[in-house]
């Protein structure tokens, strides 16, 4: 049976939720989408709350993956801990509040979902997420491995993705939200992009304000990052997998504006 997996790029802020909200379903109707995957650790621009969880959970989120913000909300840390349904990196310390790696029910059987962090540029230090992978799949019994690595350096998702080439189902990378034009399938049936892109305000810089990113960038003094006003959009990847042989057999870049769907 083929199996019809949405993976969903960074949700940017308040109007990059609001949008998700209006959209997700029917995109996920309009693709046929039997399982939804969505990155929401920036639901807060930095972080999220378990209100904010919550919202994407109803929007038709099946499961939520963070990242380096997952800790940036100190109430979401028994939420992390109460909710089966939100994974922050598997690699992170484990005196972190959460788990990262999740089993759930979909209509072609069990499927295993990882969520993990990059150690390029990130402010942690965590378990180095190769080994722990290696680890991971002594102990993994489903066909279906999907696996969101939240990465700065494209060369480690990229390297990530042919060390896990025929062990998963599909690897794709979060973090940077900026669209990759590489989805593909590996050679031994691993499906991969290396950025989902985002989900939020199409006028900003990853989903900021320009004009306060332009003020990083230039030196100046600066307040806390707003979101960008205007409007939103939706970028993502669908992966289709063989849910007996947990091979991938299709990727297809996804993106939503305001006013439309297109396929690319």
């Amino acid at each position: 049976m083929e199996l019809r997996v949405l993976a969903v790029g960074d949700v940017c802020g308040s109007s990059g939720l609001q949008f998700m909200q209006r959209r997700l379903r029917s995109l996920k109707r309009e693709h046929r989408v039997d399982f939804c995957v969505v990155n929401g650790e920036n639901s807060s621009v930095v972080g999220i709350t378990p209100k904010q969880a919550e919202a994407l959970l109803d929007a038709g989120a099946d499961v939520i993956t963070l990242g380096n913000h997952s800790y940036n909300r100190k109430e979401i840390a028994d939420y992390l801990d109460d909710s089966r349904y939100i994974l922050r990196p598997a690699n992170d310390s484990p005196l972190f509040p959460g788990k990262g790696l999740g089993t759930f029910d979909t209509k072609a059987g069990p499927i295993t979902v990882i969520n993990l962090i990059g150690r390029c540029n990130m402010p942690f230090g965590p378990d180095n997420p190769f080994l722990l992978m290696e680890r991971l799949l002594k102990e993994i019994k489903t066909a279906v491995v999907l696996v969101d690595f939240h990465a700065e350096a494209t060369s480690e998702k990229l390297a990530m993705a042919w060390h896990l080439d025929g062990k998963v189902s599909a690897v794709w990378g979060t973090h940077t939200h900026v669209p990759t034009a590489d989805n593909q399938i590996l050679p031994r049936g691993t499906g991969f992009v290396t950025d989902l892109g985002m989900s939020g305000p199409i006028y900003s810089v990853l989903g900021v304000r320009p004009e306060q990113s332009i003020a990083t960038f230039r030196g100046g003094l600066n307040s806390r990052y707003e979101t960008a006003p205007g409007p939103c959009k939706i970028e993502a990847v669908l992966f289709t997998v063989d849910s007996v042989t947990g091979r991938c057999l299709q990727t297809e870049r996804i993106v939503c504006h305001d006013t439309d769907s297109t396929r690319g």
